[in-house]
């Protein structure tokens, strides 16, 4: 099955710096201005021939969106790897995300109050991530007992993504999944 990315909001999130960067790494090589808005990228590939991209110079362009939606349409077909990689390699961060995870550690509390670091094992794009986070008072205690029973859990947060490593600031709305067993 092949996955398209066309959530508006979540490519809203993707810098262009983590593109070009993205691009540079991959072999693209930036090639001439097009109007005043964009740059026009190239790579060459010796059995299929010279592939283009169309990048924007600002994200508060109108068509922004759209530009790097072809943008990641012809990296899938370039770089024969799918929008999923491609988005999880290029997103920093994400608002509002909703993890169903696992708790894998848990830090021991601070000793002032009622607060400490987690370690939690969740998908994210597809792929199995640690993702850390802090959690207090309710949902620290919430957090213990998913440990110790594994049970998954569900926390909404800011997923941030800092050197290769996910962070979910913010946390709220942590809540125990109880198993249904039929």
């Amino acid at each position: 099955m092949k996955v398209i990315v066309s959530d508006t909001d979540i490519l809203k999130t993707i810098e262009l710096k983590q593109l070009r960067d993205y691009l540079q790494v991959h072999g693209w090589q930036e090639d001439y201005p097009f109007l005043d808005n964009a740059t026009i990228w190239h790579k060459q590939e010796p059995e299929r021939g010279e592939f283009e991209i169309l990048l924007p110079n600002r994200q508060n362009l109108g068509d922004y969106v759209v530009r790097l939606r072809e943008a990641i349409a012809t990296l899938e077909a370039v770089e024969n790897c799918s929008q999923i990689e491609i988005m999880r390699e290029l997103i920093t961060a994400m608002p509002n995300f909703t993890v169903q995870a696992v708790v894998m550690q848990i830090k021991p509390p601070h000793p002032d109050n009622l607060s400490g670091y987690v370690t939690l094992l969740g998908v994210v794009f597809e792929r199995l991530c640690q993702i850390k986070t802090n959690l207090s008072d309710r949902a620290y205690i919430l957090a213990i007992k998913a440990y110790q029973e594994r049970l998954p859990i569900l926390c909404t947060g800011d997923l941030i993504k800092e050197n290769n490593s996910f962070i979910l600031k913010d946390p709220r709305n942590f809540t125990l999944e109880h198993l249904v067993v039929s």
